[in-house]
């Protein structure tokens, strides 16, 4: 029998250096040909000025964490603060119209002074006063990133502090003088997937490299990553290294005196925090052995545990139903808080513990809502709740976990005029049976003709939901218009636990394409739209569906928005971060899982002569998780195709393809244009 032929080489495969000289210019000729498409229609100027308003209005709701001095902090941009303030004030300074708020840390003046243009990306403080943060700084919104010890009283970085160099770090403080730290100790001393998989304990005034090795895992590992629990007092009761076997299954180590000791834990499952000396957990799979099921929240006394590191006895907190998921889990000072949805609604439940188990009570915010646990306080039982729907203002209250009686603090003023819109949950029966559910925000007098133009968005993979948000843009450039917006529930999310992600893994994957194309017909089944006034949206993950759906099923779309995609399905995991989602998509090497992913990977589907509508692809040169490889080939593949499309390659801003606000809104205003053209013209 005469062997396989061997693969084509990929003609296209010089796109795969981020700064390669001729993908640069590949990137930026078709950026150039492609953005006076756009800006020159006459609507761009007012969709980017609408865009512009709100991406950068003062009156929006600060994202505040509680700190453990007792102040809120915020990090904050706006037209003034382009790349952004970090900042804070005082709860009854919040509480007014007017709060006064310090500076802690000025990006744009720090940017400026360095010539760097720095991207925030959060701070980890030590408890329990919160004074001493690491900085996470990135240049121009990678991934990898500078890591700076900050003094959060005197607003200076720490002379002598602690520092790393540009990497993908993780990193977690054991005591002030101590962090544990995995970064890339060596040159290339990294994972398949990028990431550091070898954890050092670090000392206060020693160089990096005389921190002391205490973990080393493999380079097929998607990282390594330590974890420190700590009581209301801020003492380590734990220092834990997660690590990643692949994007979902970890395994606990435990780091003790004598050294490093594996617990047995389910590989699928998750720890979410530490509360009256339980370790809390979530299970992505079931755990026959002892009696739980995926979707389960459990706890294990942390004593025990270190005692008996090989025979856990956890305990049952909550078992979500079918039709429930549990989104978030927090902890505070003597509580358990979690917010659980059921059918895409949320509520937020406190566990208190007592001898006989844990008992839960409803906290009393508004219904047939999203809700956000944005902070938790762990001097007490505080908590920041964000509350958001499709048509109403996001709200954000302030709650006490143990006492109740949540106090609204802020509510976003309208963005669009939603009086005119009506919000409706639809069912779409997929291809095996299996009934996704999906949101329709519509105007209320909208004739069901088929001929309205909608756009429709979903995402669909690694466990993340897609719920209710006011989208302030969306709203305004597109409801406010005439349009229809629709998010899709379809598997691979996470909207009904860890059984709707399981279902679309791997050999499965199909399945959660089939849902969407499910809802798509939906939609035109019930003369909302029709194909030629149907367009889609997604990002990442999200993107590659787009992709999928533009080779599967172009008849169905006039319009496609890919955001940040994967695309090469069968090179994914030696380009950029792609080794780390073999979880989700399955391994090009191993056959079976090659087939499938053969039969739906874009770049390989692209065929010539078929109806594709002209697509706007959008990437990042800065985006270091997904690459801009993905858009570029696509992009090139369908120019030799002889395809019209548009392109859009932002040279920073990383995976979010927005380094500031400006950005943000130049993006947003080309996508709603694009839209406009294709499905209301």
């Amino acid at each position: 029998m005469a062997a396989a032929p061997a693969p084509k080489p990929d003609p296209y495969a010089y796109m795969e250096r981020i700064d390669g000289a001729k993908a640069l210019a590949f990137a930026k000729a078709e950026t150039a040909r492609s953005l006076p498409q756009l800006q020159s229609d006459p609507r761009y100027a007012g969709l980017h000025a609408e865009a512009l308003k709100i991406v950068t209005a003062k009156d929006r709701i600060p994202a505040v964490a509680i700190a453990g001095d007792g102040s809120l902090r915020n990090f904050w941009q706006d037209a003034e603060h382009v790349q952004g303030i970090w900042r804070a004030t005082s709860l009854e300074s919040y509480r007014t119209d007017d709060p006064q708020w310090r500076t802690l840390l000025d990006v744009d003046a720090l940017s400026k002074a360095e010539g760097v243009t720095w991207v925030f990306g959060g701070a980890s403080c030590l408890k329990p006063d919160d004074r001493l943060c690491l900085v996470r700084l990135s240049n121009g919104g990678k991934d990898a990133s500078v890591v700076r010890e900050f003094d959060a009283q005197s607003g200076k970085f720490v002379d002598g502090g602690f520092s790393l160099p540009e990497a993908k770090s993780n990193y977690a403080w054991v005591d002030r003088d101590t962090l544990a730290v995995a970064t890339e100790w060596a040159k290339g001393e990294v994972t398949q997937s990028g990431y550091p998989y070898i954890v050092k304990l670090w000392k206060r005034g020693e160089p990096l490299s005389a921190a002391r090795e205490v973990f080393r895992g493999t380079a097929r590992d998607v990282a390594v990553s330590p974890l420190v629990l700590r009581d209301p007092a801020g003492r380590a009761q734990a220092v834990l290294l997660e690590r990643a076997l692949d994007f979902f299954n970890t395994e606990h180590v435990l780091l003790t005196d004598k050294g490093v000791v594996k617990l047995a834990l389910p590989t699928r499952s998750t720890i979410q925090g530490y509360v009256a000396d339980q370790v809390a957990l979530t299970l992505e799979q079931d755990w026959p052995a002892a009696g739980f099921k995926e979707g389960d929240l459990i706890a294990i006394d942390l004593a025990e545990l270190k005692a008996d590191p090989a025979h856990p006895k956890p305990q049952l907190v909550l078992r979500p139903t079918q039709s429930q998921a549990i989104e978030e889990v927090a902890t505070t000072r003597d509580r358990l808080v979690v917010a659980l949805y059921d059918n895409v609604k949320a509520q937020v439940l406190s566990f208190a513990r007592s001898g006989t188990g844990w008992s839960a009570t409803k906290l009393d915010l508004p219904k047939d809502s999203s809700i956000d646990i944005g902070s938790a306080s762990d001097r007490d039982d505080r908590l920041i709740l964000g509350v958001t729907s499709f048509l109403t203002p996001d709200t954000q209250w302030l709650a006490d976990a143990a006492a109740g009686h949540p106090e609204k603090l802020k509510s976003l003023p309208a963005r669009f005029d939603a009086s005119k819109d009506v919000v409706e949950q639809y069912w779409a029966t997929s291809k095996d049976g299996t009934k996704a559910p999906y949101f329709v925000v519509r105007p209320k007098d909208m004739k069901l003709d088929g001929t309205n133009p909608t756009l429709l968005y979903a995402y669909g993979g690694f466990q993340v939901s897609q719920t209710p948000a006011y989208a302030a843009t969306v709203g305004k450039l597109w409801l406010e218009k005439g349009g229809v917006y629709v998010v899709a529930n379809i598997r691979g999310g996470g909207e009904f636990g860890p059984r709707w992600h399981n279902a679309g893994l791997k050999l499965n994957r199909m399945r959660v394409y089939d849902d969407f194309f499910a809802v798509s017909e939906d939609l035109i089944r019930r003369r909302i739209t029709s194909p030629r006034r149907l367009g889609i949206m997604g990002g990442s993950n999200g993107g590659l569906l787009m992709g999928v759906a533009l080779t599967k099923h172009p008849e169905l779309y006039r319009a496609i928005v890919i955001q940040v995609p994967l695309f090469d399905m069968i090179g994914y995991t030696h380009i950029g971060a792609g080794a780390s989602w073999v979880g989700e998509y399955g391994d090009p090497a191993n056959p079976a899982e090659r087939k499938v992913l053969l039969s739906y990977s874009p770049y390989q589907n692209l065929r010539a002569g078929q109806p594709y509508p002209k697509v706007f692809l959008e990437t990042s040169t800065k985006d270091d998780r997904v690459h801009p490889a993905h858009a570029r080939k696509a992009a090139a593949k369908l120019k030799a195709l002889g395809y019209d499309f548009l392109y859009y390659e932002n040279m920073e801003g990383g995976h979010a393809a927005a380094a500031n606000l400006n950005e943000r809104a130049m993006r947003v205003a080309l996508e709603y244009t694009y839209l406009m053209q294709r499905l209301m013209d």
